[in-house]
């Protein structure tokens, strides 16, 4: 981690009580559905994030979720907290992602369709693991906000563009110019946050899942997969979809529910 970035970091402001009582209740074994239900009521705008979100299409509801409940029902409470903590998390960043030459409508419409193709594969499949994997998706990119600041601050935005038509690799491209990628910062700033060990691990280690530990390597298997079927301009290709299914059957994870989720993606 490079001194200014993570001089960047230890600046950010801390979240609001909202995620802290959300992080509560969801690491809380004795928790209960309506815990979490009575802990987002209390906030009508982040109860109306989630339920936007909860109605994309991506998900292929045939009917609207129209109350907070119903979205806890229907996806589960580590779901609806990715979804809580993407909107609130978010908020707590100024977002300017020309280095990377896409905008912020095109940054976020990047981690809902990650989260999206994710939830579409691994709801019914993996479903324990989607307490990690539900706000891994929909945050493990929000380190390009800080590393898109420090390629401005240091007028690298010419070297930055090279290197990306150079190596044809985001993080490769990040490490060059900046010294750090993508996921290292988003782990490092949920760190600073204290988000729980197994999102900081699977986040740090989506690019090289071995290097996580055991209890991760699955679910740090599964975002790497979906970082590269979804890459940076958001838009699925045969080409990142043909080396997303090289990696699936590299870590022997599940191609026929993948198949279907490509088909509804």
């Amino acid at each position: 981690m490079t001194e200014d970035i993570l001089k960047k970091i230890k600046q950010l402001p801390p979240l609001p009580e909202s995620a802290m009582q959300i992080e509560a209740v969801y690491q809380d074994p004795d928790s209960t559905f309506n815990d979490m239900v009575k802990i987002l009521e209390k906030d009508p705008l982040l109860t109306a994030d989630i339920l936007k979100a909860a109605n994309s299409p991506l998900y292929g509801f045939s009917r609207e979720i129209n109350a907070i409940n119903q979205a806890v029902g229907l996806f589960g409470m580590g779901t609806v907290r990715g979804f809580a903590l993407a909107s609130i998390v978010k908020k707590s960043f100024t977002l300017d992602l020309s280095p990377y030459g896409i905008n912020n409508d095109m940054f976020s419409a990047l981690s809902k369709k990650q989260h999206g193709l994710m939830i579409s594969w691994c709801l019914r499949k993996q479903g324990s693991l989607l307490g990690v994997l539900s706000p891994a998706a929909f945050l493990v990119e929000i380190g390009k906000v800080l590393i898109a600041q420090q390629i401005m601050i240091d007028n690298k935005q010419e070297e930055f563009r090279d290197a990306l038509k150079e190596l044809q690799d985001v993080e490769a491209a990040e490490r060059k110019v900046v010294g750090v990628d993508t996921p290292e910062v988003s782990a490092t700033i949920f760190e600073h946050w204290r988000f729980e060990p197994g999102l900081i691990e699977t986040i740090r280690n989506c690019q090289n899942p071995e290097n996580a530990k055991e209890e991760f390597h699955k679910a740090a298997q599964i975002l790497h997969v979906v970082r590269v079927a979804v890459p940076i301009n958001g838009a699925l290709t045969d080409e990142s979809i043909a080396a997303s299914k090289e990696l699936i059957t590299k870590y022997d994870l599940d191609m026929e529910s993948f198949d279907k989720a490509i088909e509804n993606a």
